[in-house]
Formats: structure tokens, sequence, C-alpha cells
């Protein structure tokens, strides 16, 4: 799932103390020869709050089958954010489908500044000032895959400098 990105750190759940974040429950219809069958479809957000995250999907005949089983999925697929002081380490695009997101950082005191799937993210990860907009699609499923594009093309500092091979004053006074 994130094998197109470099540097990503996987978590294991066991040990973090995760809250989960329900973003969406969208009821879906099979219609078969014999009638109309209904069945649920979640998605939802798992994080620390302290640069721990994962979203996951769940689909059941029930709401509660289909929340529990996304909070599973979820927690099987926990990564690592670099956070800077509880905001990004900088401003970053992500896209996925037709949902493009934009995250910038922002002041302390500024809040998270953002709607709906994004804010579910931003919250989960445990970033308290941040700016964004949803740009495209609003479908929530691509708005949370596209928030995690950027999320996962965010680099620290110290990262930076490990990978150019130089200390972490050139990287700022370069």
């Amino acid at each position: 799932m994130y094998q197109d990105y470099k540097n990503v750190e996987l978590v294991k759940p066991s040990g973090l103390d995760l809250k989960d974040r329900l973003v969406g429950v969208q009821r879906v219809t099979k219609v078969t020869k014999g009638g109309r069958a209904f069945g649920f479809s979640a998605i939802v957000v798992v994080g620390d709050e302290n640069g721990v995250v994962g979203h996951g999907l769940g689909k059941s005949k029930e709401v509660a089958e289909a929340i529990a089983k996304a909070v599973e999925d979820a927690k099987k697929n926990l990564v690592r954010i670099p956070l800077n002081k509880g905001t990004l380490p900088h401003e970053q695009k992500g896209k996925y489908g037709g949902a493009r997101v934009l995250l910038l950082p922002a002041a302390t005191g500024t809040g998270v500044i953002a709607g709906g799937a994004i804010r579910a993210v931003l919250e989960a990860v445990g970033v308290h000032d941040v700016l964004s907009k949803n740009q495209g699609s609003s479908n929530p499923h691509n708005v949370v895959k596209a928030t995690f594009d950027a999320l996962l093309q965010l680099r620290s500092a110290e990262t930076v400098a490990k990978q150019r091979g130089i200390s972490l004053d050139k990287v700022f006074n370069g």
C-alpha cells in the first residue's frame, strides 16, 4: 500500500493509545433478482494524536460491524508522520483519484482549518495548527487517501539533512 513512498515508517498497533474517528458511513445497495440487498460501508481513521495514523474501510450488513471492520483494517495500516511542534514541517500537495488536497503549516494558535475528511485525518495525526484546502472531489474515500498522500510525502529537516549528507545547519542556512 505504501510502496510508492520513500522513508515510510510502518508502526505496530501494540502499546499505542489509538483513538478512532469515523469519517463516513454509506448505505450501499445491491440489486438482485429477489429485490434490493442493503449493506453498509464505513471509512475510519485511527491515530495516537502523536504522529501515528492509519485509515481503513469496512463493509458489512450492519453499521456497527462495518465500523469495527474498518477500525481493524486501519490498525493494519499505521504509519508515522513527521511533525514539527504541532504543525507540519512544510507545505505539501496530495492527490488521489479526483481529490486534490493542499496542506500548509500554520503558526501556533491557528487551529485546524480543515473540513470533513481532512480534519479527521489531521486530528488523528495530532496536528494542532494547519491550513488546508480541498480542491476537486469531495468524496470522503478519495479525500482521506489524498490527505495520506500529502502526509506521506512530508520530510523532517533531520531526514533531509541525512539524505543530502549535510549538517542540519546547512539545510536552513545553505
